[in-house]
This record gives structure tokens, sequence and C-alpha cells, in this order.
């Protein structure tokens, strides 16, 4: 897996490329917490539960359907969010669904129950090219640390700029600012 602080990438370069306007501190928030949610699977490895279970690290909380079930959520609160419903499912659940694709770079693990419920069949993607994390912050802090960190710089957060500035020459280029989402009514 790559760090938490790189799956927050994509949702960070989306937002920066659309703009405040169509995705506010609300939405942006809650699209981070849904790009590095799926790691709180880690607990299962001290609950005794296998890496390979549908409930171990990178199990059902990788799969789309998680994903979309985040993007349910989203457009449930998007009100709240200060979003439209659409905008605040669509952004979510693609930040929530980054996490299993980055995943799915990395050159380590047993790949990413992506289809679940449907298969527990672990998936990786054709170019494994991200560094794999090492999971606890003391071994992140060491060499190995950094071989990842550089590895991350190079294949998620280089592009991730390149992402966010593309969108946004877009969004100039259209003349568009961004869509103002609908807030919710007063009261």
């Amino acid at each position: 897996m790559p760090t938490v602080f790189s799956h927050a990438a994509i949702p960070l370069a989306l937002a920066a490329g659309l703009g405040r306007q169509a995705v506010g501190p609300r939405l942006l928030a809650a699209g981070v917490l849904a790009s590095v949610l799926p790691d709180l699977d880690v607990l299962a490895f001290r609950l005794g539960i296998a890496y390979s279970h549908a409930l171990g690290h990178r199990g059902f909380s990788h799969s789309l359907a998680f994903a979309a079930l985040l993007a349910l959520l989203a457009a449930i609160a998007a009100p709240w969010l200060r979003s439209r419903r659409g905008v605040a499912a669509l952004f979510v659940g693609t930040a929530a669904a980054s996490h299993a694709l980055l995943d799915m770079l990395t050159d380590g693990g047993l790949g990413v129950a992506l289809w679940w419920p449907w298969s527990d069949q672990r998936w990786f993607a054709p170019w494994r090219v991200i560094e794999v994390s090492p999971i606890g912050l003391r071994r992140l802090l060491g060499p190995r640390g950094l071989e990842v960190l550089l590895s991350e710089l190079q294949w998620i957060w280089l592009p991730a700029l390149g992402l966010a500035a593309g969108l946004a020459a877009a969004r100039r280029c259209c003349g568009q600012r961004g869509s103002a989402p609908d807030t919710p009514p007063a009261g």
C-alpha cells in the first residue's frame, strides 16, 4: 500500500483542479477521509484476522462495492457537505476507489479484493511501480521508508500535480470557475 499521506493525493488533486466552488472544504475533507479509510482494515491483524480473509487487509474495504457505499453515504450527507448529491457521491466514490487502484500498483502484498462481494480474488495492476509501504511508523521512518516516499513522489504526487494542473487549465480554458455547490436551506 502507499502511505496514508499519498492516498490523499487523488482527492487533493481533484479538488485543486476543479476549484473551491466545485469542491468545498467539507466535501474535500470527506474525500480525503474516504481515500484513507480503507486502510483501517489493518486493525484486522490485531484481531487475528488473516490477511487473505475478506475482512483482512486489502479485502472488502478496498472493493468497488465499499467505494459505492461511501458514495451513497456522501449523497445522503450532501446537504451537510454543502454539495449537490451527484457531485458528493462522485467525488467521494472516486476518492475511495482511488485507494484500491493505487494499492493495485504496489509491488507487494496479496493484491486487492476489487470485486468483493462477487469475487474474493485479489488483483494487481499490470504495472506494479509503487514501492509497497511498510506497516508501522518505525519501519516507515527507516531507510525503506525513504525508498517508499521517493517512489510515491514519482508515481503518485507528480502525476496528481499534473492532474490538478490539467483540470485547472481546462476549467480556465472553458471559462468555468467550477459550478457552485447547492447549499442546504437555512434553518
